[in-house]
């Protein structure tokens, strides 16, 4: 409960003011009223200010707490990137129908993971690719959000029936259009043949070199699984390496040579995150009206 209000600011602070405002009009600002007299006054004197205490207080905490929610309170965690040496890596993982065989995609998103998590000062990126292609996540420092999203993702997120490799590879060069990265580095992990049609293959790869990317190209399963080839030809124009991951050993020894590749220094740089939490005040507020309403018609 405690570390729910660390960190809390408000962007609006002077919205807090408006309890204190609230009570000088209430003091200053009276409203005149019409005087009627009973003979049992005492008593009713006494039902009316009890009600009255009841209604100021609603009215009151009414107020605050609408100050509050226009406050906007919100909570910021920082994330702050050091003055490292790291790489910029694209991830594009083959997610077609044929990954599913033999646990291919499972084994591969697992492994992947591992990575992910072992990268501290990397920036990261990942791209989907079967029937066509998306950029789920674009260049980050912040793992958290990759390693949330691959939870979600499994075979047939993009369709089941196709191989969009080509354009996976050519969406995720577009990624370091602006990077100053020494190492820029993309790692294509597929199991099949392009056979989407959408972006030619030296379309693709001549957009790879355009901006300096090694591309790391895995064929997962047996070669007559994929295009040995190709994945050559996309490795070698682009200074990358070509393996052949035919088991979970295999994939972790290619991660490791990956790991072993010069780091480019990287700029300290900080992140943000701010969750906003001026609905509970809010939510709060709606209730003590509804309170008010209630009592409101009640004494009337």
């Amino acid at each position: 409960m405690i570390d729910l209000f660390n960190n809390i600011e408000f962007l609006f602070p002077y919205a807090l003011a408006i309890p204190f405002v609230f009570l000088l009009c209430q003091y200053f600002c009276k409203e005149k009223k019409q005087s009627v007299y009973f003979s049992n006054m005492q008593m009713l004197q006494q039902a009316s200010k009890n009600q009255a205490i009841i209604v100021k207080a609603i009215k009151f905490l009414l107020v605050v707490f609408l100050s509050i929610a226009l406050a906007n309170p919100v909570k910021k965690d920082e994330i702050v990137v050091n003055n490292n040496k790291g790489y910029e890596i694209s991830l594009i993982l083959d997610a077609s129908g044929s990954m599913i065989e033999a646990n291919k995609f499972k084994h591969t998103k697992d492994i992947l993971i591992d990575f992910i998590k072992k990268r501290k000062n990397d920036r990261l990126a990942l791209s989907i690719f079967a029937d066509f292609a998306y950029v789920a996540v674009p260049l980050t420092y912040d793992k958290k959000s990759i390693l949330e999203l691959l939870k979600y993702v499994d075979v047939g997120i993009a369709g089941q029936r196709q191989t969009a490799l080509y354009e996976a590879l050519f969406l995720s060069s577009n990624l370091y259009k602006n990077s100053k990265a020494k190492e820029k580095i993309a790692i294509l992990l597929t199991d099949g043949y392009d056979n989407a049609n959408t972006i030619p293959l030296d379309v693709a790869v001549a957009k790879a070199k355009k901006y300096g990317i090694k591309v790391y190209t895995i064929g997962i399963g047996s070669i007559g699984d994929y295009d040995p080839l190709v994945l050559e030809q996309i490795a070698s124009k682009t200074g990358g390496k070509f393996f052949q991951a035919n088991s979970v050993e295999k994939l972790k020894q290619i991660y490791e040579h990956i790991n072993s590749l010069e780091k480019s220094e990287i700029k300290a740089q900080k992140y943000v995150k701010k969750d906003y939490y001026y609905a509970y005040p809010l939510d709060i507020a709606i209730v003590l009206l509804l309170m008010l309403i209630i009592l409101n018609r009640r004494y009337s």
